[in-house]
């Protein structure tokens, strides 16, 4: 019974904490890391994504993500970056760097960096008013007060917030970009999805 109760509890925490993040998700933050990054698209730069911890696999993901919908997007580890990946980074490219607290040492030293490199920053975290926030070039919002367990500190609903950010704003630049499903096809020939797509288009 306790096991239900927790889960239970965990269930109620996440649907309150998402529905309440999601009514503060900022449109014009979004709006303007779409325009950076066709920007910079334009002049001929890429797209990175990097996080620490378990916001690291958000990056994996939201580069799959972005990547298979227009706009190649390409993950930055970010403890190597300070030890020579940061040269994947050249001026005028973005960096997606994402902290639910904002204060992460490890990626203060990796955007130090890349700001040494030129890059155009848009932060990823929960802390508006975090080192992050304010050293990026525009910050979307991603926070939660309660991670869903009695410990509140292993993400969880941050987590969901943060990849939920990110799948706004690859949906912004699929729009822009009138991505068809011929295209997406080229980019995700496999599985069940490729397949739904290649037999819709006979």
């Amino acid at each position: 019974m306790r096991e239900k109760e927790i889960l239970e509890n965990y269930i109620t925490i996440s649907k309150e904490e998402i529905e309440s993040f999601m009514n503060k998700i900022d449109a014009d933050a979004l709006q303007k890391a779409k325009e950076m990054i066709v920007k910079a698209e334009a002049n001929g730069n890429r797209v990175h994504i990097s996080g620490i911890g378990k916001p690291s696999h958000v990056a994996e993901y939201a580069a799959s993500l972005f990547s298979s919908t227009g706009t190649p997007a390409y993950v930055l580890d970010a403890t190597e970056a300070i030890h020579g990946s940061s040269g994947q980074v050249v001026a005028g490219d973005v960096v997606i760097a994402i902290s639910n607290s904002g204060e992460t040492e490890e990626l203060k030293a990796t955007v130090r960096t890349l700001k040494q490199n030129k890059a155009v920053l848009i932060a990823v975290t929960g802390n508006v008013d975090s080192w992050l926030a304010k050293e990026c070039d525009v910050c979307l919002f991603a926070g939660v007060k309660r991670e869903g367990d009695v410990l509140n500190k292993p993400p969880r609903s941050s987590i969901i917030a943060e990849m939920i950010v990110l799948q706004g704003l690859s949906i912004l630049l699929q729009e822009y970009k009138k991505i068809t499903p011929s295209e997406y096809v080229k980019w995700h020939p496999g599985g069940s999805l490729g397949k739904s797509i290649r037999e819709g288009n006979k």
